[in-house]
């Protein structure tokens, strides 16, 4: 049977920041190109190799150099006289099992959810001290900024985060904090206590609601996936507008989706 490639709950693994280690980075050409494709974030289209000098901190001639290597791999492609990252890149990912595997058991049943609700719908997974969203889905008037696939948030404040914090291991909770709670919005939660807190009563409902913290306006709720052996694979949500949130009626057709999820991993597994 296939294995698969959750990461353990808890595990250190993915919890260093993004720019950690640029130092070492420098010294290898490998991590030079590691710079320079980490370079681009989600709201680049394109650069220039003067910005991507900058954002590396590596020699203009050697930026230059890696990035026609780059070009001829796929990786970076040509955008008149700037950069932007290739769609080679994109072919890559698509072969991650992780992801894949797990989109391909969501999906159906976030279609299904998406029809019930007519609201956005979420799957991620635990990254770092971030959600990494596998997979998002909406009707026309759904939530379009603030996330997408392939995109992060903070664990603390959104609501799958909180799910995945709560069914994690506790040093994850202390690593968060660690790092420092900086809030999206006045409402976000930033008090340790009041978030364990919070946490205690998601693990108790397996249910998360997060009213407002990541953007003025919208609620979310969330509820684990686990795969075999009770391993959390992520967390699954709805996101609405904060006056059309039915939590009663969205919260059942939630866990009947999660529910849903997590057999069809458990039979992959």
């Amino acid at each position: 049977m296939t294995t698969l490639p959750f990461a353990r709950p808890g595990s250190a693994a993915g919890t260093t920041p993004a720019g950690t280690g640029d130092a070492e980075a420098m010294n290898s050409v490998l991590g030079k190109a590691r710079l320079i494709i980490e370079a681009f974030t989600a709201e680049d289209d394109s650069l220039s190799l003067a910005e991507l000098v900058r954002r590396t901190g590596v020699a203009k001639a050697s930026v230059h150099r890696l990035a026609q290597e780059l070009l001829g791999w796929g990786v970076l492609e040509r955008a008149g006289n700037r950069y932007r990252l290739g769609l080679r890149l994109f072919e890559i990912g698509q072969r991650v099992p992780r992801q894949r595997i797990l989109r391909e058991a969501a999906l159906p049943y976030m279609e299904d959810l998406l029809l019930a609700t007519q609201e956005t719908v979420h799957f991620a997974v635990h990254e770092g001290l971030d959600v990494l969203y596998v997979e998002k889905l909406m009707v026309h008037r759904g939530l379009r900024k603030q996330s997408r696939v392939a995109g992060r948030l903070p664990l603390f404040c959104t609501a799958t985060g909180k799910v995945i914090i709560a069914f994690s291991s506790p040093v994850l909770f202390h690593e968060v904090v660690r790092h420092g709670l900086t809030p999206l919005t006045h409402k976000t939660i930033v008090q340790p206590g009041r978030l364990l807190a919070q946490l205690d009563r998601i693990r108790a409902e397996r249910l998360a609601v997060e009213v407002e913290e990541t953007r003025l306006g919208y609620t979310s709720l969330a509820v684990p996936v686990f795969a075999d052996a009770g391993t959390l694979a992520g967390a699954l949500s709805i996101t609405a507008p904060t006056f059309r949130m039915n939590q009663d009626r969205f919260t059942a057709a939630l866990r009947t989706a999660a529910l849903g999820i997590s057999r069809t991993l458990q039979a992959t597994g």
